[in-house]
């Protein structure tokens, strides 16, 4: 890289922070320049979904905040002096820091995730503003009805705009207050690409689960002591390292029990398994994604499905639910109790999931699953009619509907 590249990709690291400190400079107006910033990002919300998120991000808002400034100054009585004062802005003013951040999608996912939000409404907005993923996709994540999730993100832009939430660049202290929400979005758009619910869109979405996985090795930089930071970057790798494995030939989604495991990236496992390693020697409690990667460190582990170690994936689910007793937990743990204990003594656990996870297409697949294995095939044929209208994956569906198709 040339010297006057790395000069140009700093400069555009800088752009926003440096813009936002130049409106007040210039315009002498704290509440003008905030309300310029608020507004530009409003204006993000609304166009980059539809429009796709520009090349330059930084430069797209400090355009935009610079325009919304100067309409604001217009309609007020200072308009003489303070637009004499805009148009001084250039882009050869001394460039400030831009604060703990230099990649500029890392640094708008922190900025979306304000804590004056709820932090499933910071996810849900981060996802749609940045993450470029569909109000659709973003309710089957959140196991939401779609009217619902436009309904809350419609709120958020709402409460944005009449409560003047300031977007800042968040400073190094800003951080830990914000990470949690950040992780969650990474998280979810992971899984989007791992697992793509779009209609028209390739099974695995490459280019999702490759972002998510170097803006978190970002993080782990910018944060290298928080253990749910790692645990997250250990948990994507671990699960990408089996990517290549999970769709045939002819498009169908293959299961773990049934993946070549030589296949699967060695590399990618080692690295994962080195960072699960690093977080036990802390002796620190884990948190939802150090356990997650855990439990994904002993299914790479095993070089045959008959040599996994289902009770430590119990235990480990037990752990996890005592700190997220969410029925999705619950239903993972049945599947690996159906491995320990037999299908029975899980079927009973996943059918007390019937009302909080109805519309969920894992529950349905589980449950086909298990009542294939008790022999009683009506019943799961029935429980994979459900599964395959509500999933939205091309591969899984393709998948599903040969299960069931074989059933006597």
């Amino acid at each position: 890289m040339t010297d006057a590249h790395e000069a140009t990709t700093r400069a555009h690291h800088q752009e926003w922070a440096r813009v936002v400190a130049a409106l007040t400079k210039r315009f002498g107006d704290l509440d003008i320049a905030e309300e310029a910033a608020a507004e530009a990002f409003a204006t993000a919300v609304e166009r980059w979904p539809a429009d796709g998120v520009p090349p330059n991000p930084g430069a797209w808002l400090t355009t935009t905040a610079n325009r919304k400034a100067i309409d604001r100054i217009r309609r007020e009585s200072k308009r003489d002096d303070k637009q004499r004062e805009a148009q001084m802005l250039r882009d050869d003013d001394p460039p400030q820091p831009p604060g703990a951040i230099e990649d500029d999608r890392l640094r708008l996912i922190f900025t979306c995730c304000h804590p004056a939000l709820a932090l499933e409404t910071r996810v849900a907005l981060t996802l749609r503003l940045v993450g470029g993923l569909t109000v659709a996709e973003i309710a089957r994540a959140f196991l939401v009805r779609e009217t619902a999730m436009e309904q809350r993100i419609t709120r958020a832009k709402g409460k944005i705009k009449a409560n003047r939430i300031p977007y800042r660049v968040p400073s190094a202290e800003d951080l830990p207050v914000r990470v949690s929400g950040v992780l969650a979005a990474l998280f979810l758009v992971f899984n989007e690409g791992y697992l793509a619910t779009g209609s028209g869109t390739d099974p695995v979405r490459r280019e999702l689960t490759a972002e998510a996985i170097r803006l978190t090795r970002l993080i782990r930089a910018l944060m290298p002591r928080d253990g749910e930071v790692t645990g997250l970057l250990a948990l994507m790798l671990l699960t990408e390292a089996r990517r290549t494995a999970r769709i045939s030939a002819d498009g169908e989604l293959v299961t773990l029990g049934e993946q070549d495991r030589g296949a699967w990236d060695t590399a990618l496992i080692a690295e994962g398994h080195h960072l699960v390693r690093e977080r036990l020697a802390t002796g620190e409690r884990p948190g939802r994604y150090q356990i997650l990667a855990a439990i994904n460190a002993v299914h790479t582990d095993a070089r045959d499905v008959r040599d996994t170690d289902w009770s430590q994936v119990v235990a480990l689910y037990d752990q996890l639910a005592r700190i997220d007793p969410s029925p999705i937990v619950v239903l993972n743990r049945a599947i690996a109790v159906a491995e320990l204990d037999g299908p029975d003594v899980a079927l009973a656990a996943v059918d007390r999931l019937d009302e909080k996870l109805a519309g969920y297409h894992a529950f349905h697949a589980t449950r086909a699953d298990l009542l294939r294995r008790l022999g009683r095939s009506g019943q799961s044929r029935a429980a994979y009619d459900r599964a395959i209208e509500l999933a939205g994956n091309t591969a899984e569906t393709a998948y599903l509907t040969r299960r069931r198709d074989q059933l006597g």
